[in-house]
Formats: structure tokens, sequence, C-alpha cells
């Protein structure tokens, strides 16, 4: 009995140790900090995102260059994607798709495929706005209907969601809603996007309530 409750005692101890566990694999998967994508790499999701594109039509010349300039630019850091988009009138489908002509219908399809590839690599939307009127502007300077920020936690998990089969279909919703768009990868050199600090608050407030409600249980005893 003595073992049992010198066991049970120990219950705040093995609350904090769960925590701690929860918020390492939380870490391990968040990641952010891996080893550069070597030229061999690169030449390899390359060659599958090529391949996958004769295999439905002509590659997109300029998208695998763009992909490649990506790949060889890599550092192993975390990135953020910044896209500008500005949005069609109405969306455009290529003839026999079976969709209507509704944007944002094919921007919410958009999302519901891409978001579960983003996710499952620790990647996701960290701010999406509208833009409200103009303040500087150079002449010329293409308007835009919204401005996405994505974060990537690496180049190499970019390029392989790239590859995966099925982005190319999924890519036509994009499309279909999207007129005009200008994207370009950023390194964070002062960032107040603190996710792993959130994550950490959570589970130690978690952590504290969990104590409260567990606290006067008779197995789950401080002494």
């Amino acid at each position: 009995m003595a073992s049992r409750t010198a066991w049970f005692a120990r219950g705040p101890r093995l609350l904090s140790i769960l925590l701690a566990i929860l918020y390492g694999l939380f870490w391990l998967w968040y990641g952010g900090r891996t080893s550069p994508l070597t030229q061999t790499e690169v030449d390899t999701l390359l060659g599958t995102i090529e391949a996958r594109g004769r295999s439905q039509g002509e590659p997109n010349a300029d998208l695998l260059e763009a992909l490649r300039r990506v790949g060889e630019a890599d550092d192993g850091q975390e990135f953020f994607m910044l896209n500008l988009i500005r949005h069609r009138e109405k969306a455009v489908y290529p003839a026999g798709s079976g969709y209507d002509d509704d944007v944002q219908a094919a921007e919410e399809r958009y999302a519901a495929g891409i978001l579960p590839r983003l996710l499952k690599r620790a990647s996701f939307p960290v701010f999406l706005g509208t833009p409200r009127g103009l303040f500087l502007q150079p002449e010329g300077a293409d308007e835009w209907d919204q401005v996405v920020l994505v974060r990537y936690r690496s180049r190499r998990d970019f390029l392989s969601m790239v590859a995966e089969p099925g982005m190319r279909e999924l890519g036509q919703h994009k499309w279909a809603s999207v007129g005009k768009t200008q994207v370009f990868p950023v390194s964070p050199v002062l960032s107040f996007i603190w996710v792993r600090t959130a994550v950490a608050v959570v589970l130690a407030a978690l952590g504290a309530a969990l104590h409260l409600l567990l606290r006067r249980a008779p197995w789950y005893r401080t002494r």
C-alpha cells in the first residue's frame, strides 16, 4: 500500500513529464532547422515534378525553373512564402471539368486539398489579409485582392509537397480562381510569430487546469 501511495503521490510530476513529452513531440514535428537540400535532392524532386507534368501534358518550364531556384537557395531553415493574389471575376476551369465559375467555391476546393498537405509538414498560413486602399505604389504596379503568408518547415518540405501525386489536379482549383499572382520566399530576420512559445503556454495552462481538477483525487496526491 505504501509503495502504491508513493507512486500516486507523484501525480503532478507524471503530469509534468507527460506535458514535456507532448511539447518535445511538437518541437520535433514543428522543426524549422535541418540540413540544406543537396543538388541531388533538388534534381530528384524536380525530376519527379517534371515527369508528372509530362504525363499530364506539357510541363510548365517557368514553374520548374522557379522551383529549382527555391531548392538551390535552401539554407535548411524555416521560411515563409508571401503570396500576393488578384482574383478572377469568374472562375475559369478547363472545358469539361464539370465545375462552375464560382471563384469562392474554387478557392474552397483548393484550401480543402492543400491544408492537409501543409499540416502534415508543420506548414500552415500564418496571415491572411485583404488590402484596404493604397499608400505608396510605383507607377504601373499591380493591385492585389489578397495577401497570404504561409509558413514552411523547410524548402525540402515545400518541394516534396509540390512533387506529391494529385498536386497538378489540385492546382486547377487555384488557377481557376487566381487571375494573377506574385509569390516569393521570405527568410525571417525579426519575427513575432511565436508558435513554439504559444504552444508552450497552452500546454502550461492545460497542465495547471488538470492539476487543479485532479489534486483532490485520492490517487493524485502531492504528498
